[in-house]
């Protein structure tokens, strides 16, 4: 049998109407307007499925502000610490640079602020004996220290810039240290070595505070002049005396740097404990001490006081203020909060104990009572379910929580200052 035969059908072809269509596609906007309709709906799909919690997935990387060779350069890293952020820009310290805060320090925050303070030539001038070297330290000590020579609290140095070159044959700045005359003093049979720059032996037990008793004796006498490494000796007769020598801890000097940030620190000059001798009087009885009473207390070596930089750059990032704000926290204490967060967690509330890396989008299935979890690492993080249900995602609830833990400590002031010394809160 034959088959039948069918007409094929052919569609009439709408011009106009694929005119328009390529006008649509061909239009400037569209591809934008597309992209947004489409984030909006996988936004609001994904709000359905967490069923309207709140979480900021963030990640690993920070924006840094590193200046160096006269220049400021801000850069989005990854990088875990200040050394491997400069490796990675290719930034080399030399000998005597100096980079502030130190290559260890761990980049946990935005706008964090990076100095690398190049070397400068300085001379330096030690009586008979001069060195060569590059320094970029601010106090004369660290730059004694850097070139590898020593000097004692009581020696004087004194940073000068010459006027000539030509007249001085130096490059850079001068360095010119006045050494101090080092003696011995025999304190009633303990010898304790002291410098000075005192002219007599009477003047030396002045400025060492050293008070001598009727019945003691010095040798040589007070209208000695002093000469290195004369020795002094003083004694008291039919009187058992017993010397102490106890170290005196140096002082801090604080330094405040807006160009390191908030909670930064930089020690500029090491510091170092001094000496003092303590004599007492021994009485005994029966072969046998039965008291002792301190009759003086002189310093033998003054401590030098450690100088310590501390940042006062402030930038908190709005959604962080926003999220602060919606806590309940005063404005005058975003700057202690920011900071024990971003070392804490790094801003991450699905952050548990020991996790490294990008910020998880969601709350793990288990949280171990063990561990510490959120914003502020609760231990266990179930404590933090008095303050929301929603602990396990939403940052304000996290907050709340913190802002009742540092009150505990005296405040978000007092619980920065705990973190500053215990590495912790």
């Amino acid at each position: 049998m034959r088959k039948p035969r069918f007409k094929k059908f052919i569609p009439k072809y709408n011009f106009a109407k694929r005119s328009k269509l390529l006008r649509i596609k061909n239009h400037p906007f569209i591809v934008p307007v597309v992209t947004l309709l489409v984030l909006l709906a996988l936004t609001g799909v994904g709000y359905i499925l967490l069923g309207s919690q709140t979480i900021n997935p963030g990640n690993d990387s920070h924006v840094v502000i590193v200046s160096y060779d006269d220049k400021k350069q801000t850069v989005p890293t990854t990088a875990n610490t200040v050394g491997e952020l400069l490796d990675r820009l290719h930034i080399k310290l030399h000998d005597g640079d100096i980079v502030e805060p130190v290559s260890s320090t761990q980049i946990v925050e935005d706008n964090y602020r990076i100095n690398v303070y190049r070397a400068k030539p300085v001379t330096i001038d030690d009586g008979d004996h001069k060195t060569f070297a590059f320094s970029a330290a601010t106090t004369s000590r660290s730059i004694a220290a850097q070139a590898g020579i020593k000097v004692y609290p009581e020696d004087i140095l004194t940073v000068k810039i010459p006027d000539s070159i030509l007249h001085t044959a130096n490059i850079g700045e001068e360095l010119v240290i006045d050494r101090a005359t080092p003696v011995i003093i025999n304190l009633y049979g303990t010898p304790v070595g002291v410098r000075t720059h005192t002219g007599t032996v009477g003047d030396l037990l002045k400025e060492k505070q050293i008070k001598v008793a009727n019945g003691d004796t010095i040798q040589p006498n007070v209208s000695t002049k002093i000469e290195a490494d004369m020795s002094i000796v003083i004694s008291r007769k039919g009187t058992k005396i017993a010397t102490v020598i106890e170290p005196i801890a140096p002082s801090t000097q604080i330094i405040e740097d807006p160009t390191l940030s908030f909670g930064t620190t930089a020690i500029r000059q090491d510091g170092q404990n001094g000496k003092k001798v303590v004599t007492y009087e021994i009485k005994i009885v029966n072969g046998k001490e039965v008291s002792r009473r301190k009759i003086q207390e002189a310093v033998a070596e003054n401590p030098v006081p450690e100088i310590i930089a501390r940042g006062k750059a402030i930038y908190i990032p709005a959604d962080k203020s926003a999220e602060m704000s919606a806590a309940g926290i005063s404005p005058g204490d975003y700057p202690y909060v920011n900071f024990i967060v971003s070392h804490e967690s790094g801003w991450c509330p699905t952050k548990l104990q020991g996790q490294v890396g990008y910020c998880p989008g969601y709350a793990p299935d288990y949280i171990p009572d063990s561990l510490g979890y959120g914003l502020g690492q609760a231990t266990p993080g179930s404590k933090m379910a008095a303050f929301g249900s929603d602990w396990r995602t939403n940052a304000v609830t996290q907050l709340k929580w913190a802002t009742s833990y540092a009150n505990g400590k005296g405040g978000w002031e007092a619980a920065y200052n705990f973190w500053e010394s215990h590495g912790w809160w």
